[in-house]
C-alpha cells in the first residue's frame, strides 16, 4: 500500500493512521535556509578556523609550506612557467570580443558597448586571467557618474592573499582594522572570477599549485647538473713531480695548473710532467640530468597547457597539432571565466541605471581551416571520390548560403542536349543584319519609283524628249520614308558600336 500525503498537514500511514507534520518542521522543510552549513556540521570548527569567520585557503602547497600567494608569483619568474602563462594569456586575448543585445534595449546595449570603448579592456582581460594561476582574482569595481549614470570608470585586480572567504563562503577584505575576521565587501564593489570553486573550497583550483614542485625538482636538477658540468664537463689536469719535492713545491706547481686552466699556458719545473685525463664514459650521466628536467618541462606543460607536444622540440606536426587542440579547450574554458565576471559587471550596470535584460558578453575564436584536411579532401578529388554539401558545411563550419549549388557535369558520352535560347557562340556582324533589313524597308519606295518611271518612258514621243520628261516627273520627289529607314538604321549602327566597346570586343 501507497503512502497518501495531506495537501498541508501530513501523512496516511498503510495502517490507517494519519501523521501530522508539525508547523515548525513543515516551514524548516520548505524554507530557501541552508540545512548542512560548516556552523551546523558537527566537528565542523575544529582545526579549520572556521571560529574565526575566514577560511583557510585549503591550497596543498601554501598549506604544506605555511607561505602566502607570493610564492606563486616568485614561481612565474620561471622562464618556461612564464611562459606557458604568457601562452595561455595570449590565446584568450587574440579572440574576438564583442557586446550581445540578445532581449536588451537598444540603447542599453549601445551604452554598455560605449562603455567598454572606454574601458582598458586588454589589461582587464589579462588580470581576470590570473584567476586560473591563483585559483581566484578579486577586481576592485571603480565607480564614477557620467552625465546622470553610475558606471565603472576602472576595473583593478588585487592581490588575492588580501581577501578570504567566510563560513558563509562570501568574500572578505583582510583590512588592518577588521583584524582576523576580515570585512565583508560591499555588494557590487568586487568582481571575482574564480577556476572551478566549490562549496568546499571557494578559493577554486590554483594551476601553480600543480605546477610548483615540478618546477622546483627542476631548478634543484639544474643546479645539480651544473656541478656535474663543472667537474666533468671540462678535462682534468694531473701534474706529476719527484717524491722528494716538498709542500712548497707542490703548492707552486698547483698554482701553476690553475693558472694554466684560465690562460692556458704555464711554466713548470723540467722535472714535472703534466697530462690531461678526459672524464670517459660520463655521457650517460649527463643524459641522465637532460632525460629529468624534460620530464619537469613536460609536467609543467601539462599543468598549464593540458599537453606537452606544442612546448618540446622533438614534436612533429601531428603531434602538435593534436597538442594545439587541447590547448584550445583550455582557451575556452579561461574565456568563460573572464566573461562571467564581466557579464557580472555588465548586470550591475544596467541594474543600477535602466533596469531590465542585460545584454551580455561574449568571447569567441575565428575558425581556422584545416589545412591537413583540407589538402587530404583535395588529393581524394583528384582521385574521383564526390563530397556532398552537408560534408563540407560540417568539416569546415561554413554557414548557409556560402556555398552554391553543384554544377551537374553530363557524362562525357551523353549525347548534347539542345539548349533554347543559347547566344551563338560568333555573333553575326551588325551589317550583316541589319543590311536586309533596311532593304525590306525601302524596296516599296523604290518599286513606286520604278513603276513612275516606266509610265514615263511609255508616254515619252522619242528618246530625244525622255530626259527633259524625267526632270519634270521627279523635280519634287518624295524621300521622306527613304531618310526615315536609313535615319533609324544608322542610329542603331552608333548603338551596336557602343555595345562592342563595352563588351570588350
Amino acid at each position: 500500500m501507497t503512502l497518501h500525503r495531506s495537501p498541508a498537514t501530513g501523512l496516511y500511514l498503510p495502517d490507517g493512521g494519519f501523521h501530522a507534520f508539525s508547523e515548525s518542521t513543515q516551514r524548516k522543510a520548505l524554507s530557501g535556509a541552508a540545512v548542512a552549513t560548516r556552523r551546523t556540521a558537527a566537528g565542523a570548527g575544529s582545526g579549520f578556523g572556521f571560529d574565526l569567520s575566514v577560511l583557510p585557503n585549503p591550497d596543498p602547497v601554501l598549506r604544506k609550506l605555511g607561505k602566502s600567494m607570493q610564492v606563486y608569483r616568485d614561481l612565474r619568474t620561471d622562464p618556461h612557467v612564464g611562459g606557458c602563462v604568457r601562452r595561455r594569456k595570449a590565446a584568450v586575448r587574440s579572440m574576438k570580443s564583442g557586446v550581445n543585445r540578445g532581449q536588451a534595449l537598444s540603447r542599453v546595449a549601445k551604452s554598455i558597448e560605449a562603455l567598454f570603448a572606454d574601458l582598458d579592456m586588454q589589461r582587464i582581460v589579462g588580470e581576470a586571467l590570473d584567476a586560473p594561476d591563483f585559483g581566484y582574482q578579486p577586481l576592485e569595481v571603480m565607480w564614477g557618474r557620467v552625465g546622470s549614470l553610475i558606471v565603472p570608470v576602472d576595473v583593478v585586480g588585487k592581490p588575492p592573499e588580501w581577501f578570504g572567504f567566510d563560513a558563509d563562503n562570501r568574500l572578505r577584505f583582510l583590512s588592518r582594522d577588521a583584524g582576523r575576521m576580515g570585512e565583508l565587501v560591499d555588494e557590487r564593489k568586487f568582481l571575482l572570477p574564480r577556476q572551478d570553486p566549490s562549496y568546499e573550497n571557494p578559493y577554486g583550483q590554483a594551476d601553480m599549485a600543480r605546477t610548483f614542485w615540478p618546477t622546483k625538482f627542476k631548478q634543484g636538477g639544474m643546479d645539480f647538473w651544473f656541478r656535474f658540468l663543472e667537474k666533468y664537463g671540462t678535462p682534468w689536469l694531473v701534474g706529476k713531480q719527484p717524491r722528494s719535492s716538498d709542500d712548497e713545491a707542490t703548492e707552486k706547481l698547483l698554482d701553476m695548473l690553475e693558472a694554466m686552466i684560465q690562460d692556458a699556458v704555464a711554466v713548470i719545473p723540467d722535472d714535472s710532467s703534466i697530462s690531461i685525463v678526459e672524464a670517459a664514459g660520463k655521457a650517460g650521466s649527463a643524459e641522465v640530468y637532460r632525460e629529468f628536467l624534460t620530464h619537469m618541462r613536460s609536467e609543467v606543460s601539462i599543468a598549464l597547457l593540458g599537453q606537452n607536444q606544442t612546448t618540446e622540440a622533438d614534436t612533429n606536426h601531428a603531434s602538435a597539432t593534436a597538442g594545439q587542440d587541447v590547448t584550445d579547450d583550455i582557451r575556452d574554458a579561461h574565456a568563460g571565466i573572464v566573461c562571467s565576471a564581466i557579464n557580472q559587471l555588465i548586470a550591475w550596470t544596467v541594474e543600477l541605471n535602466w533596469g531590465g535584460k542585460a545584454p551580455t558578453y561574449s568571447m569567441w575564436a575565428e575558425d581556422k581551416v584545416n589545412q591537413v584536411m583540407a589538402k587530404r579532401d583535395e588529393s581524394l578529388q583528384k582521385a574521383g571520390a564526390r563530397f556532398t554539401h552537408q560534408y563540407f558545411m560540417r568539416a569546415y563550419k561554413l554557414q548557409e548560403g556560402d556555398l552554391l549549388p553543384p554544377v551537374v557535369v553530363p557524362p562525357a558520352d551523353a549525347p548534347a542536349a539542345p539548349v533554347a535560347f543559347a547566344e551563338p557562340q560568333d555573333a553575326p556582324d551588325y551589317a550583316d543584319t541589319v543590311a536586309p533589313l533596311l532593304g525590306a524597308i525601302g524596296q516599296p519606295v523604290v518599286d513606286a519609283w520604278i513603276e513612275r518611271i516606266r509610265a514615263v518612258v511609255n508616254r515619252a514621243p522619242s528618246l530625244a524628249a525622255l530626259p527633259e520628261a524625267l526632270v519634270a516627273e521627279f523635280a519634287e520627289l518624295d524621300d521622306t520614308q527613304l531618310v526615315q529607314a536609313m535615319t533609324l538604321a544608322l542610329s542603331c549602327a552608333q548603338l551596336a558600336g557602343r555595345a562592342e566597346v563595352a563588351d570588350g570586343e
